[in-house]
């Protein structure tokens, strides 16, 4: 079921993570815990890649592939800052974009609407 209005979305949507990790000190979980935890409190269902368990030797790809499993279980995307320098979140973006997600950033706080760039 696909659910489109921001109403059912806050009550019965699942909320999916998606910024930047490869080059951050420890992968920059705590930048997502904390978004997780803030989104949480607000009473959304928050799906956190950054909670995912792997392996150790798991290579970026393994990730990635842990990471969209999630991703398509989920009805709306919430890009965390720096999320535009990030292969895999402009990948995730893809993605929601094609599947027609409604998608959002965090900004100081809030999550606002995504505004896709076009060029002229």
């Amino acid at each position: 079921m696909a659910l489109k209005d921001l109403d059912t979305l806050k009550r019965d949507g699942r909320w999916y993570l998606a910024g930047p990790m490869s080059g951050y000190p420890d992968f920059n979980r705590p930048a997502f815990h904390e978004v997780a935890a803030r989104l949480r409190a607000k009473g959304l269902v928050v799906v956190n890649p950054a909670e995912i368990r792997g392996d150790d030797d798991w290579q970026w790809d393994d990730w990635m592939r842990a990471a969209l499993h999630c991703l398509l279980g989920c009805h709306a995307v919430v890009f965390l800052p720096g999320w535009e320098s990030s292969r895999g979140a402009q990948l995730e973006r893809t993605i929601a974009e094609a599947l027609g997600m409604p998608m959002f950033e965090y900004r100081d706080g809030e999550v606002v609407p995504f505004v896709l760039q076009t060029s002229t």
